[in-house]
């Protein structure tokens, strides 16, 4: 059996492969989302699906040492630096034709006077990697959300930075729901949002006196205790802070905030 048809076997959709690092994928159960990663040397390889999978399925390769081992690496790493390349390019771009106005989705968050970057009707994020610009998240009226095609995601956030303690978390929303509690407490902050699990788990590396916001499902408890770093967690299940903040307000919220940084 293949890697591919392995990975194809575990539910991830691999449209190319991509050697030696960790990529994340769409999932024949979530085709819409990146709900799967693989890494592949050639050899050997795992696959793990973020739905069905508590750790990484192992793969073993029938034939060993390929000779072309090292050319294949080569090309795959010039084929993803273009494609990061072309990906910056496009965002780049999209930022350009956006203009600020209020948006659907924002509303149903509860900002419905908010202004955000608006282009062809859909919220435009701009993601950035030390400072540059690497992508964007862009979510439609109906909150389905995606990146383009080819942009480098590991490692990219956008920060929300009025000088305070570091907070992680995983949504642009939720970000702005933590901005407001904390301003309803006259409290500082540094919001960075990581767009996914686990690029939360991978930022947190950066931010030793960080604290994790995390998801009230499997995926965000667990992606907090991997960070190592105090976490806030809404009481009901399936809640993120957005939710949270929406349903008991933004004084009570920042307050709970705050009882995770004292």
């Amino acid at each position: 059996m293949s890697f591919e048809q392995f990975a194809h076997q575990h539910g991830l959709i691999i449209d190319h492969l991509v050697y030696d690092k960790w990529t994340r994928v769409k999932t024949i159960d979530h085709p819409n989302k990146k709900n799967g990663s693989y890494i592949f040397n050639g050899d050997s390889g795992a696959v793990l699906n973020w739905a069905v999978h508590e750790k990484a399925i192992q793969w073993r390769g029938e034939t060993r040492n390929d000779p072309l081992y090292r050319v294949k690496i080569q090309q795959s790493q010039n084929n993803t630096e273009e494609r990061n390349q072309k990906a910056a390019s496009k965002a780049g771009w999209i930022l350009k034709q956006a203009t600020k106005a209020t948006h659907a989705y924002l509303s149903r968050k509860g900002f419905p006077e908010e202004e955000a970057l608006v282009w062809e009707g859909k919220l435009v994020i701009p993601m950035r990697i030390e400072g540059a610009i690497s992508g964007l998240q862009l979510i439609d009226t109906d909150g389905n959300k995606k990146f383009l095609s080819g942009q480098k995601n590991k490692g990219a956030v956008a920060i929300f930075d009025n000088k305070g303690v570091p907070l992680l978390c995983e949504g642009y929303a939720t970000a702005m729901s933590i901005r407001r509690a904390l301003k309803a407490i006259k409290t500082r902050y540094k919001i960075i949002v990581c767009f996914s699990a686990s690029n939360l788990l991978e930022v947190s590396k950066q931010f030793p006196d960080g604290f994790i916001i995390a998801d009230h499902d499997p995926v965000g408890i667990r992606t907090a205790k991997k960070t190592n770093r105090p976490y806030w967690v809404s009481p009901n299940t399936g809640e993120d802070f957005n939710d949270f903040e929406l349903r008991v307000g933004a004084d009570i919220a920042g307050k709970s905030l705050i009882a995770l940084l004292s």
